[in-house]
Order: C-alpha cells, then structure tokens, then sequence
C-alpha cells in the first residue's frame, strides 16, 4: 500500500499497551536496539483501564530513544475497553495515514491485550495495508521480568519480526 515512486520518509511504529509496561517499553528497547528501527512518528495504542499507563510509557520511550540518539514524536491514542471492531479500524487508520505519508510502518504487539491485537492485526489483513514489520519480543519466562530490558538476561528474550517470519514459512 506504499505509494508508487515515493521514496518512504522513515520509519512510523504502532505500538499496542496492554497491562504491562515493561512489556511495551522492552519491546520498544529490543527494536531499536536489535533491530535499528529509528522510527519517527510513535503511537502508542491503549484502552480506557490502561490510559494513565500510556503516558509513562511515552516518557520511556522517549527516555529509550534518547539513549540512542533520535527524539520521535509520540502520542497516545485511546480505545474503550474491549472493543475489537474500533481497536481494528483505529489501527488501520493509523498504518494507512502514516504509509499515505511515506513512513514504512511497523507494529509492536508485545504488550496488547488479545482483542485489540486481534482487532488490529485482522483489520490490517483484510484491507491488504503494508506493514512492514510485524514485533512481538517473546520471553521465555515471565520471572523477574518486570524491569528494564538491559537487566533481562538476552538468553531468556528474543524480539521476533512476525512478517520476517511468515517469509521465512512460506520460502
């Protein structure tokens, strides 16, 4: 869905907040870290229960970023509670802006709730949109997780491109 001879502006990321942080803020840390994403446009996606969280976790993602040289502008958008037909239509309408832009686009679903990564990722499918990264940091234990990536050993995460996977399936 990326316009015909238009050269892409950087990188955008979608980033879905569910009941963990850490989880979403790890996530963020691994794709920058391990991935060189320096996206220039956030979102971080959340419903009702979780908006407070939201804006500490655009303050970490700022922090993060930082860190490694790049200020994005982030935002937040929130959703009601549970509802998977507005959780796909407002994710949709996020990735399709932000690649009629020229940004590649990239979601984080580390952190989302089922309804609302379902939502998402079924809404992106049926109306064909190009993301181009699909994140999901996989632990393999949920022990003494809930702190800063670099203090979680690297044996016990892995950050997973979802759409570098598929390619890898259907190869």
């Amino acid at each position: 869905m990326n316009l015909p001879g238009r050269p892409a502006a950087g990188d955008a990321y979608i980033t879905l907040l569910g009941r963990s942080t850490w989880a979403l803020v790890n996530a963020y840390h691994a794709v920058v870290r391990e991935r060189g994403l320096r996206p220039e446009q956030v979102v971080i996606v959340t419903e009702e229960p979780y908006a407070e969280a939201a804006s500490i976790a655009a303050v970490a993602v700022g922090i993060v970023s930082e860190g490694y040289g790049f200020s994005p502008a982030v935002r937040v958008e929130i959703l009601p509670e549970a509802d998977f037909v507005r959780s796909g239509q407002t994710i949709r309408s996020l990735a399709v802006d932000f690649i009629e832009q020229g940004y590649d686009a990239a979601i984080d679903i580390t952190s989302g709730r089922k309804v609302t990564v379902a939502g998402a990722l079924v809404a992106l499918s049926v109306e064909g949109v190009d993301i181009r990264h699909i994140y999901y940091l996989a632990m393999k234990t949920t022990d003494d997780i809930a702190k800063p990536y670099m203090m979680i050993p690297h044996q016990v995460q892995r950050i997973h491109d979802l759409v570098e996977d598929a390619g890898a399936i259907s190869a």
